[in-house]
């Protein structure tokens, strides 16, 4: 076996919505596979706080944290630049930056759907865009967008949000086949209830707890590091002919039926 092929070392890699949740446990996974990763969040003392507890994690890891919001143009442009600046291209895109605002259909303004629209799509497009040249100056590259369930099926997280979700799964294939040729690989996955911050106000209904588990045929809330596990394959040079796949981490839900 050739060990190389589980291992990123010398790779570059970049991860949106990096400083918590799923995001961070990401960027932790890619750095213990020896990938040099940048972080990027628009918080920018939650940023620090998570560059130095990975840099505790892993002292001798090359490690970066820009504070920037991929929900803006100007912004988008500006983390791309500082990528190129470094001269080396780039290795790993991954499209974690994300949020939601769940109510009725009918009771959401126009800014809200859209930000909602901004953040979640538009910005993942958008940097998959400004990423391609540097993506495609090595043999192998990859992106991972960080979708969910929602894109697959209605979980009452919200239209503008399963639209997005959705959406962004499209983008993966369609990119994926547009861009093999130039030696990029584009998946996704789709995670169901993640132990995360923001879902932890849901989770501590007991009632709806209950109904989740009972929709899980493992019978509990995944972790953000099985997320951040299916995100690092997907970019291994094991998963060299792996494109255009989504992989739900679900704990079996979507194959759940009746």
């Amino acid at each position: 076996m050739d060990p190389t092929r589980w291992r990123l070392d010398g790779q570059l890699a970049l991860v949106t919505g990096g400083s918590a949740g799923i995001g961070l446990a990401i960027a932790r996974e890619l750095l213990g596979f020896g990938a040099e990763v940048t972080i990027v969040g628009r918080d920018a003392e939650a940023l620090e706080r998570a560059r130095a507890e990975l840099q505790d994690d892993f002292p001798d890891a090359r490690l970066h944290a820009l504070a920037a919001d991929v929900a803006d143009e100007e912004e988008r442009r500006e983390i791309l630049d500082w990528v190129e600046d470094r001269g080396i291209g780039l290795n790993i895109l991954v499209n974690n930056a994300g949020g939601n605002l769940t109510k009725p259909t009918t009771d959401y303004s126009e800014d809200e759907w859209r930000a909602l629209f901004e953040l979640n799509l538009f910005s993942a497009f958008e940097l998959c865009r400004y990423a391609y040249p540097l993506l495609a100056q090595h043999a192998s590259s990859s992106i991972v967008n960080v979708g969910s369930v929602s894109g697959v099926t209605h979980v009452r997280s919200g239209a503008p949000y399963g639209m997005t979700k959705a959406a962004l799964q499209q983008l993966t294939r369609n990119l994926a086949v547009e861009w093999a040729e130039d030696g990029i690989r584009v998946n996704s996955v789709a995670p169901w209830y993640i132990r995360t911050r923001r879902t932890s106000g849901k989770l501590a209904d007991p009632d709806y707890l209950d109904e989740v588990l009972l929709r899980t045929p493992l019978g509990r809330i995944g972790e953000p590091e099985e997320v951040a596990a299916a995100v690092a394959f997907l970019c291994l040079p094991a998963a060299s002919y792996i494109t255009g796949e989504c992989i739900a981490v679900d704990g079996g839900f979507l194959r759940y039926g009746f």
